[in-house]
């Protein structure tokens, strides 16, 4: 009977700490009234290039990469062509279609994200969500992406990314952006 309390004490533990992550993570209007504004389309459009990593659930870091962006705005859909160079020399390329909507929200596709992906801004601050099919070695992983972007100056934004399977945070990934001289 020891145990079993204590198994349940546990369990107990882990969903309380996970709903108290849950209730202390951001949201989107905290950052209402931040500067510069966050305008999707006007920063991709042209040539952006970033530089990022992507961390196990440990910390460690086990990719790094390079991207080179072309945004290209017409009317209410920013297409952005994405080219990946990580660090082992593999190569990987991206094509985003994102829809601006009248009510301040975007709606995204891309090959390898699975439905359509979701975005709101408030202030210098994008969150995007989205699954993406990530392979790793032989085999393929769904994973959930909570993307948060802000906007640091005309020129240049931050992006964090965790990474979840089944609600469990597996990774991240850290962006720093820079749009390209024009």
């Amino acid at each position: 009977m020891r145990q079993v309390t204590q198994t349940i004490g546990k369990i107990l533990t882990v969903l309380v700490s996970a709903v108290l992550l849950v209730a202390c993570s951001a949201d989107i209007e905290d950052y209402q009234g931040q500067k510069p504004d966050f305008n999707l389309f006007e920063y991709f459009e042209g040539q952006t290039k970033a530089w990022g990593m992507v961390q196990d659930f440990t910390g460690e870091q086990t990719r790094r990469f390079v991207v080179d962006i072309e945004g290209v705005v017409e009317g209410d859909t920013l297409t952005l062509d994405e080219s990946f160079v990580y660090a082992d020399g593999e190569t990987q390329t991206r094509v985003w279609t994102i829809k601006r909507h009248s009510d301040g929200t975007y709606t995204g596709t891309a090959g390898d994200i699975v439905g359509t992906a979701t975005g709101v801004v408030a202030g210098n601050a994008l969150n995007w969500r989205y699954d993406l099919v990530v392979p790793v070695g032989d085999s393929e992983y769904q994973l959930h992406f909570d993307d948060w972007m802000f906007r640091q100056d005309q020129d240049r934004l931050f992006n964090v990314t965790s990474m979840r399977k089944w609600g469990i945070e597996v990774g991240k990934v850290t962006l720093f952006f820079e749009r390209v001289a024009q």
